[in-house]
């Protein structure tokens, strides 16, 4: 840990030496990291979850946090291309939020990307992706 925080002291030196991307770096630390689990079929938890992040962007403003709502288990299905909520996934991800399918469940419910909503990502692993984003300081929440 502390070899990686040396390393990214030392990087972050380098750069501004040479007067490269400092603008990126600090936008890039200046918007907020949040993370909306969804990994339940009830329509109205998806409903709050996508309120939520609509909430959150007008709140904070959309270019200062960065949102992925990540779907995994019994979720999967309201990211399917024929769900009741696809245009509310169309609102969100033109919203600039993430919308973020676990490959992991989609292979136990023998869905294909062909299945869902043309529009979205996916991770190998959703838990994982929630996981890691936590460990870089981004805010959890589960509707």
């Amino acid at each position: 840990m502390i070899r990686r925080s040396i390393f990214q002291v030392v990087a972050a030196a380098a750069l501004l030496a040479f007067g490269i991307a400092p603008a990126v770096t600090a936008q890039a630390a200046e918007k907020e990291g949040i993370v909306i689990q969804v990994s339940d079929d009830n329509p109205k938890t998806w409903g709050q979850a996508l309120n939520v992040i609509r909430n959150i962007q007008k709140e904070r403003g959309k270019d200062n946090v960065q949102i992925e709502l990540v779907v995994f288990g019994l979720g999967a299905g309201m990211l399917k291309a024929d769900s009741t909520l696809a245009n509310r996934v169309d609102e969100t991800l033109a919203s600039g939020a993430d919308v973020l399918m676990c490959e992991n469940t989609m292979r136990g419910y023998k869905l294909e990307k062909k299945d869902m909503h043309p529009k979205i990502g996916y991770v190998p692993g959703g838990i994982i992706e929630i996981i890691e984003k936590q460990k870089q300081g981004w805010v959890v929440v589960r509707p």
